[in-house]
């Protein structure tokens, strides 16, 4: 259902008007995609959840095999470039953006549907964006099967942060967890090994041999996990050169994913596969 787009003014854009103040107070249950390689995955996960698409017309020819992945009932608008830097509020380079129902999933339910063999993060406290981004990518990377966030944690649907994740944050299911305690509490509950990732760990990453079920927690740059987390956790640190002893919390989950993955013979590849 492709409809021409002439006036900036067309009330079937309301969706798309503002988008960067729109991020700042929500959509009311909506996220905004950006950019060819966010929608695909978006059609490839959430085909249904797709409210409409945004396109500039010079760029509809090459979307229509793309496109042709959705409901035949979703709206395609295609407008010109100039009516949709007008609508969005800024150029809009890549001139492709989708509006997209937000996935509801229980925490419950989620950790029950998981295999036996399965790896989880836990972020605590993650509000930037660029970081929660690149946790979901190498998250996506490493074959992580779900996240769980706290409270505190930003949202990984806000439009940055899926743009960085390249489009990750649409493929790893993802839960609120409640607060720190509550998501440490549900991790054990339902089996897994903990480990807690902190300059004050006392075991090494290189020391740790993977079990069947995993999780990795992460705390935001500067405060870290709480003292109570680590102590009923596995407290993990990162081996560092002599006089500095922390990384930026998104390049510390590759690391760490990277081994709980590939810690036991052919786990990533069973993983991935």
């Amino acid at each position: 259902m492709i409809h021409r787009i002439e006036d900036p003014t067309d009330p079937r854009l309301e969706p798309y008007r503002a988008v960067r103040e729109r991020d700042l107070v929500g959509r009311d249950g909506l996220f905004v995609a950006e950019g060819r390689v966010v929608l695909e995955k978006a059609i490839a996960a959430l085909p249904d959840a797709v409210a409409s698409v945004l396109v500039a017309e010079h760029r509809l020819d090459s979307l229509t095999a793309l496109l042709a992945g959705l409901p035949s009932s979703t709206p395609i608008y295609a407008a010109s470039q100039t009516a949709m830097d007008v609508v969005v509020g800024f150029p809009i380079h890549r001139g492709i953006l989708a509006v997209v129902r937000k996935p509801v999933r229980e925490i419950g339910a989620l950790l029950a549907s998981l295999p036996a063999q399965a790896l989880v993060v836990g972020l605590v406290g993650i509000a930037n964006h660029d970081n929660m981004g690149g946790i979901f990518r190498n998250a996506a990377a490493f074959g992580a099967n779900a996240v769980l966030l706290d409270d505190t944690c930003c949202d990984p649907l806000y439009r940055k942060a899926i743009r960085v994740s390249v489009g990750a944050a649409l493929t790893v299911p993802f839960a609120r967890a409640g607060d720190v305690g509550a998501l440490a509490e549900t991790l054990e509950t339902a089996g897994f090994t903990t480990v807690s990732l902190s300059p004050r760990g006392g075991l090494d990453l290189a020391d740790l041999t993977p079990g069947p079920r995993m999780a990795a927690l992460f705390g935001a740059e500067g405060p870290g996990l709480p003292d109570d987390v680590l102590t009923r956790t596995l407290a993990v640190r990162i081996a560092m050169a002599g006089g500095f002893d922390s990384l930026n919390v998104a390049t510390t989950s590759g690391i760490v994913l990277h081994h709980l993955a590939t810690g036991e013979p052919g786990a990533l590849k069973g993983r991935l596969n």
